[in-house]
């Protein structure tokens, strides 16, 4: 049994989930705000967090920052009421905080919260190769990739990991990882999404009382991964002030945690990832050189998706296949439905053609074994962008930033319509306009 917190201003919404948990075994608490949801973290603790993005008092993804200042560290699902609202999350939350989308079914949140069912029916294996355990793929760029992860685990050398978004940094991290074999863990961490306030404590630690929340003691990740891997991903997002610490430790191979003034050894190889272009990091200021070399011992490119099409019917297959020994089925693919995949170029890269393949797979009659494609692979995100010019999200924007762009952009399309754009948004007409005077953008909508 669970104890879970449901953060959402939609009361009706509210009552449904409320009444799904309850029938699926677990406890349910609620609150209407960030407020009461930190109301709710001061004398108690919660296994599971249902979040919703957009709340009266400011965006969801505040509370993430406060449970890493307060140090708890429950399950996050983030919900959100459109695709590209979801896309964006992806794109600026940690890998394991999972999404849902509005509106929920009662199988949405039986897989989140207890897992997928167990199923007596097996699935024959397509022999499939994983190499180091994480990686798909056989062609030429894939095995030059390969030859590299061979070469660097033999030592401790730092990599630095670059590739467009999508691409499959964090899988190339696990590689290495696995290759290496070393005692300690793999630990992940997300300079990007982390407050410069939060940076030094999620990186190095802090002591009991070190700041205003700092309730107990915390290691940060580079004593989490002593003796094994430590991952910072978009590590030319973290604030050019902060730079100077991070050159110490890995300089010195010592921390000392914010608000104390032991230093603590730490060993662990040092894996950053960049979707950022070499000639965009010399030009624009967002990483020293000193922090370059010293993270960039041995800098490897992962090819884009378009550049190994002959990989992803390897691909298409392995991550149908993991879906119907999730689920319990037997889809197959068609040679037309794989060379369909081939032909479309996939800018989203990995991370958008599993996307698309899961998309197709709940699609697909659960009757049949055969696999239904959309009539058009573009991403609901993607389409979205195509058709109305909004720009990306980009590292570096601030939660607001991208609240309001996605506020403006799906005003944009419903003509200004607040009640279709708050149900588009998954979110009541009194919270969007509390955003839009917040933003100061009501007058534009009137």
């Amino acid at each position: 049994m669970l104890n879970i917190l449901l953060v959402d201003d939609d009361v009706e919404f509210s009552d449904v989930v409320c009444h799904i948990v309850e029938f699926l075994g677990h406890n349910i608490n609620t609150a209407t705000s960030l407020k009461e949801a930190h109301q709710w973290f001061e004398n108690n603790t919660f296994d599971h967090v249902l979040l919703d993005f957009m709340l009266p008092d400011g965006s969801g993804l505040h509370l993430l920052d406060h449970l890493k200042m307060i140090g708890q560290s429950p399950k996050i699902t983030l919900i959100s009421g459109h695709p590209s609202v979801k896309g964006i999350l992806a794109e600026m939350c940690e890998p394991n905080v999972g999404h849902l989308l509005k509106p929920l079914q009662r199988e949405d949140l039986e897989l989140v919260l207890n897992g997928p069912k167990k199923t007596a029916k097996k699935v024959k294996p397509s022999g499939i190769t994983r190499h180091f355990g994480s990686l798909i793929g056989e062609s030429e760029p894939m095995q030059k990739l390969y030859t590299m992860i061979e070469r660097v685990a033999k030592t401790n050398a730092n990599v630095m990991l670059m590739g467009e978004s999508g691409a499959g940094k964090e899988v190339v991290a696990q590689a290495i990882h696995n290759a290496s074999q070393c005692e300690g863990p793999l630990v992940a961490s997300n300079c990007g999404a982390l407050s410069k306030e939060l940076i030094g404590s999620e990186l190095f630690g802090h002591e009991k009382g070190a700041f205003t929340g700092a309730i107990a003691r915390k290691e940060g990740v580079f004593e989490q991964s002593n003796d094994g891997t430590l991952f910072l991903d978009e590590v030319t997002e973290m604030p050019i002030d902060m730079q100077p610490n991070l050159l110490r430790v890995l300089e010195t191979k010592k921390v000392t945690r914010v608000g104390g003034n032991k230093e603590i050894p730490t060993n662990c190889r040092v894996i950053s990832a960049t979707n950022r272009s070499l000639i965009d990091l010399a030009q624009n200021n967002v990483i020293r050189e000193d922090i370059y070399f010293r993270l960039a011992v041995f800098p490897i490119d992962i090819p884009p998706l378009r550049d190994r099409k002959e990989d992803i019917p390897l691909l298409a297959k392995a991550f149908l296949e993991q879906l119907n020994d999730e689920n319990g089925t037997s889809f197959s693919w068609k040679s037309e439905q794989l060379k369909e995949l081939q032909n479309y170029e996939w800018p989203g890269n990995v991370r958008e053609i599993r996307h698309a393949i899961h998309r197709a797979f709940i699609m697909s009659d659960p009757q049949s074994s055969e696999i239904t494609l959309p009539d058009n692979l573009e991403s609901p995100f993607s389409r979205v962008n195509n058709k109305t010019a909004e720009k990306q999200v980009s590292a570096g924007q601030t939660i607001e930033e991208v609240e309001k762009e996605l506020i403006h952009a799906t005003l944009d399309k419903v003509q200004g319509n607040k009640t279709l754009a708050a149900q588009m948004l998954g979110i009541s007409t009194k919270t969007l306009y509390n955003r839009l005077n917040a933003y100061g953008g009501i007058g534009e909508y009137k």
